[in-house]
């Protein structure tokens, strides 16, 4: 960027080739308003009619997060090649419209533009984010039908998918059958070993990668902390953290100093997590306070909440969520002047909770619901499933959680509580699947502690195995217990 703002100080005319070069660059660097400055340059320049100009500027877009206008600018492309179908299909996955991403894709092969690996792997990365299978085995057969099924590029991918998806086991099998292997794929394992709460395995792994040629990366370190932090392995995730400086002179990143902080907060290792903190060789940023807070939640501690809390405001004053967490905290010790405080707070800010969604898959339909909701067609057979449901499970030994509730009787509050976006999500699965399918379920959100509950018991009174994806990691639920062993 020096040397193109240089060229323009100095007079010389930009040709397409350097608006390109200045484009990718304002697209690493997340530069936006340098990138719109670039755009007008180039209209001004005439170059806003040359294809590969334009795909830049969408693809610059896209990093930037700017992906509607970048599919403004797509629509109006008269000469589309596949560079400009590929940024468009990775722009929306990447900023969390996996949908779209799918809908441009299908285009894409309608107008019998020929897909190629980039394609594959963005479309796959896609299918990741939404986590249905039937979208996983769809891509995958196409895949296979194209040839690509041998390529390590898209292999990666369709482990990292299948992990994602909920099916460990196929991305393992696929993992084992590749010839040959990159960085990459050892680290999309480990990781899916990780969410799905099998550290050992991902520690296993991880073992049997270092005998190997290919050395691991910041990555596959962080991937490997994670994975001991959801599994209460402390000691190997310590380990390590140490191994990675020691042994490969690895340069530590804000994210591994995330990774610490929660394995040892969720540990309940807390004075260790905040003094590791304090000992931060640079400044902490949010993820780290975040994960203390988060740690605070599951441990009840106040002292240590306050403090994380305190610096997260300062940092990221914008995020409801942190100001929740908090409220949560408080509600938990019954501090309830505190959680008014709080809401005050939230109130004046104009901070909003993000509100709980939970996804299902049904004879390939993606149902969403939100709590309380009755937006869905079948709302009033789901309800009334629920409401037995429920019943059962008290019978079963399930009590609900009221103190999750405020502000009203606890008869409404068991009744707020049954209607969260998880209990309906299961329901209509239990509705709309046979006996010993199993129930696959996305959550927007941390499933709460009365829905993992719940659910245990749900999966003991029918029978079924349970699978919920939730913003941290996978929770297969099964003869009334889950895997995590309820250390999430």
């Amino acid at each position: 960027m020096l040397i193109f703002q240089k060229m323009l100080d100095e007079g010389v005319k930009p040709t397409d080739v350097s608006v390109m070069g200045a484009l990718h660059a304002c697209a690493d660097l997340g530069d936006l308003e340098r990138g719109r400055f670039i755009h007008k340059l180039s209209v001004e320049l005439g170059l806003d009619r040359n294809v590969s100009v334009v795909n830049s500027l969408i693809s610059m877009y896209c990093k930037c997060k700017e992906v509607d206008t970048a599919a403004s600018m797509f629509g109006k492309l008269q000469s589309r090649t596949l560079v400009s179908w590929n940024a468009m299909i990775l722009g929306f996955a990447q900023n969390g419209r996996p949908i779209d991403a799918l809908n441009y894709f299908s285009q894409m092969r309608s107008r019998t533009v020929k897909p190629d690996t980039f394609t594959y792997v963005s479309v796959i990365t896609a299918i990741a984010e939404l986590s249905i299978t039937h979208h996983a085995k769809w891509i995958h057969g196409v895949v296979m039908r194209s040839c690509l099924d041998k390529n390590v590029f898209v292999t990666t991918a369709l482990v990292d998918m299948y992990a994602k998806c909920g099916a460990i086991m196929i991305a393992r099998l696929i993992f084992d059958m590749m010839s040959e292997r990159h960085v990459t794929t050892w680290n999309a394992m480990i990781d899916g070993y990780g969410t799905h709460g099998f550290g050992k395995a991902a520690l296993e792994l991880f073992e049997e990668m270092q005998k190997g040629t290919i050395k691991p990366n910041g990555v596959t370190f962080l991937s490997v902390i994670s994975a001991c932090s959801h599994s209460g392995l402390v000691e190997a995730g310590l380990k390590c953290f140490y191994m990675m400086k020691e042994n490969y002179s690895i340069e530590l990143s804000m994210d591994h100093y995330g990774a610490m902080v929660d394995l040892l907060g969720r540990a309940g290792r807390l004075n260790e997590a905040w003094d590791f903190i304090m000992q931060m060789p640079v400044k902490p940023a949010v993820n780290v306070y975040g994960a203390m807070l988060g740690a605070c939640q599951i441990h009840k501690n106040v002292n240590f909440a306050e403090k994380a809390a305190e610096r997260l405001f300062e940092l990221n004053p914008d995020d409801g969520g942190y100001h929740v967490l908090l409220a949560n905290i408080y509600r938990a010790a019954s501090m309830w002047e505190k959680v008014g405080q709080v809401r005050v707070s939230m109130l004046r800010q104009g901070l909003r909770k993000t509100p709980g969604c939970s996804m299902v898959e049904i004879k390939n339909e993606v149902h969403s619901f939100f709590s309380g909701s009755t937006a869905h067609p079948d709302s009033k057979k789901i309800y009334a499933f629920l409401e037995k449901l429920i019943c059962h499970i008290k019978e079963a030994g399930y009590v609900p959680d009221t103190n999750l509730v405020l502000g009203v009787e606890n008869d409404v509050k068991e009744q707020l509580l049954s209607t969260h976006s998880e209990k309906l999500a299961i329901s209509f699965g239990l509705l709309n699947t046979t006996a010993g399918t199993t129930i696959h379920v996305r959550k927007n959100l941390r499933v709460c502690a009365d829905c993992h509950n719940a659910t245990k018991y749900i999966s003991l009174v029918t029978g079924r195995e349970i699978v919920v994806r939730d913003m941290q990691r996978f929770h297969h639920f099964k003869n009334g217990a889950c895997s995590c062993g309820d250390y999430w």
